[in-house]
């Protein structure tokens, strides 16, 4: 087993879970997935425009990654565009976050990366081996509430458990 196994294994369960709530979203109208449900960002439809932007920002700190198109928390609930143009980047994304994982490197990045938090107006400098794990930690939050908006209105997202997820023994 590689030592970067666990970020490998989160990058497909990131794929696994972005295409399942993908797919019970796609069983909802447009009008529901724009509807304010009162989740954080409002929408699933903001709310999957926000995790594509935190995933582009952070992504694009790791390495040869394009930064995202919009850069304020506000513009991040639109980062995607229309709905089939938001998907078909979702996964675009997703595969070439596999990749990344695959031939990930921590020795290759800084120790630590500095950024300016527009969310808090601040600089902040934190050690890369942990901003790394926030990158799907911050999914995973956000899919939460996707999820749930999901079963709000009626749908049935499939697993979310990583022991359930297809082919897991595979990326041993």
């Amino acid at each position: 087993m590689s030592l970067n196994y666990p970020i490998v294994a989160m990058a497909h369960y990131n794929q696994w879970q972005n295409n399942n709530l993908i797919d019970a979203a796609d069983s909802v109208s447009e009008e529901d997935r724009q509807r304010d449900l009162g989740a954080f960002f409002a929408s699933i439809e903001k709310t999957f425009n926000h995790i594509l932007w935190g995933d582009k920002i952070w992504l694009s700190r790791f390495g040869d990654f394009s930064p995202p198109r919009t850069t304020t928390l506000t513009d991040s609930l639109s980062e995607g565009g229309t709905w089939q143009e938001f998907k078909a980047e979702r996964r675009a994304l997703d595969q070439k976050t596999i990749e990344w994982a695959t031939e990930f490197d921590i020795a290759k990045l800084p120790n630590e990366i500095t950024w300016f938090s527009k969310a808090i107006n601040q600089e902040i400098s934190r050690p890369t081996a942990i901003l790394v794990p926030h990158l799907f930690n911050h999914q995973t939050h956000h899919r939460g509430q996707i999820h749930a908006m999901l079963t709000r209105l009626g749908q049935k997202p499939s697993d979310t458990d990583i022991p359930f997820m297809p082919n897991v023994e595979n990326l041993l």
